[in-house]
């Protein structure tokens, strides 16, 4: 249909006002379930370190003779093992028009930039501990890393063919070794229930397992899953089923399972949090920086690591498709 001659359209006018929401939509996932679940200490040097110990194997033949002098049992030694702490930071910098001018969704751009930084700070430190990544000691060019579960977990694993195998913490280096990639295979339940078996034998209890969402589907097919129902409320109403792999209960007790955005996605992790901690030097700040013209900045800045109390208590799988 043609539109009658001099009909005032928008596409004409001029002076329309903009219509922009204060409200910014961020759906940037925040949750850490790895870190909130685990306890928190103090660190008082760059390397926390700490003991660990195992009892002798039991056996069904300790017997002695009648009246026979006593025979010293071999004492072994305590393992001491430590983490290096990780220097992580976000730095600001936002011009003085920049938080002079009236903005939208935000009142000054320098407090919205350094709330935004701190959240991907939190980020930062979850991936951290969920990684693959070694311990290292640094030097005065080089960076210190607190090595992630994934290169703490060694006794309770299974990796894939080819070459994969556990890292662990090295006595000779004073280091928390990486683990060596193999052959990438499926996921299966009876990996996972091996590996849980594994875990249980040592004395540990597995009872959270940490796994990215493509795992977590996997296990959601697996025949120890729980039947979850939702109570409608309703005495008519049929209640439904819930599809998530929230609950998996083997031989040996009841693992809740948690999907973490931030957990490697060839690896599950079964872990006992009780053994599980963070260590920190350095407790998260804002500090104001130099300012050196028409602008104002400001670093976030932390250091901590990651203390696994004795890994023996857990397990991992890795090298998973």
């Amino acid at each position: 249909m043609t539109v009658p001659t001099g009909t005032t359209q928008t596409y004409q006018q001029i002076g329309i006002r903009e219509d922009l929401s204060d409200i910014i939509y961020d759906i940037s996932p925040m949750e850490t379930p790895f870190v909130t679940a685990m306890g928190k200490g103090t660190a008082t040097a760059t390397k926390p370190e700490w003991q660990i110990d195992s009892l002798d194997a039991a056996t069904a033949n300790n017997a002695v003779v009648e009246g026979d002098n006593a025979v010293n049992d071999a004492l072994d030694p305590t393992t001491r093992v430590g983490n290096y702490t990780q220097l992580m930071d976000k730095v600001v910098e936002v011009s003085s028009t920049a938080d002079a001018v009236k903005t939208a969704g935000r009142g000054k751009e320098i407090s919205y930039q350094v709330s935004k930084r701190g959240r991907e700070l939190k980020r930062d430190i979850e991936s951290s501990f969920c990684s693959l990544n070694a311990s290292a000691a640094g030097s005065a060019s080089v960076a210190r890393k607190s090595a992630g579960v994934g290169a703490w977990l060694a006794s309770n694993t299974s990796h894939g063919a080819s070459g994969g195998a556990a890292g662990g913490w090295n006595n000779g280096t004073g280091i928390v070794d990486a683990p060596t990639a193999g052959t990438a295979r499926a996921l299966t339940e009876t990996i996972f229930k091996g590996v849980i078996a594994d875990v249980w034998a040592a004395g540990g209890n597995p009872s959270t397992v940490l796994v990215n969402s493509s795992q977590k589907q996997k296990i959601s097919t697996f025949a120890g899953i729980a039947s979850l129902y939702r109570d409608t409320g309703q005495t008519m109403k049929q209640a439904s089923i819930m599809g998530a792999a929230d609950l998996y209960i083997s031989d040996f007790g009841e693992h809740k399972v948690i999907a973490d955005r931030f957990c490697p996605t060839s690896t599950v992790y079964l872990l006992d949090m009780e053994y599980f901690g963070s260590k920190v030097l350095q407790p998260m700040r804002v500090e104001d920086l130099a300012k050196t013209g028409h602008a104002s900045r400001k670093q976030l800045s932390t250091e901590l690591t990651l203390c696994s109390k004795n890994e023996d208590a857990s397990g991992g799988i890795y090298d998973l498709t």
